[in-house]
């Protein structure tokens, strides 16, 4: 499968995936989740999105409801310091945007 879909973002969605982010790590250290955590990013019904779901292993499905109305769902291996990446990413989309980490209180340097 090939395919192209257009993702819009803003300063407020990079603070929204710090705090995913912090959601995320929040619930992996939690012992007994039962259900899986979810969340969507950015919010969905706007705009193509990415729904992320922390499950064993993760499941990544991109959605373009907005358009073509598809959802691809992909299974993948995280690797253990994938959090770590992420904020590496997130930071460096930040600088190059002009968006300061003090826009997110739980940003890590």
């Amino acid at each position: 499968m090939n395919g192209t879909v257009h993702l819009g973002f803003d300063s407020e969605d990079l603070s929204d995936w710090g705090r995913l982010l912090d959601a995320i790590e929040e619930a992996e250290q939690e012992a007994d989740l039962g259900e899986p955590f979810t969340a969507d990013w950015p919010q969905s019904g706007r705009t193509a999105y990415i729904r992320f779901i922390a499950e064993d292993p993760y499941v990544v499905e991109v959605h373009d409801g907005t358009s073509t109305q598809i959802a691809v769902s992909v299974p993948l291996d995280m690797g253990e310091e994938w959090i770590a990446e992420s904020r590496e990413r997130l930071a460096a989309a930040r600088a190059a945007l002009g968006v300061g980490a003090e826009d997110h209180p739980g940003a890590r340097p």
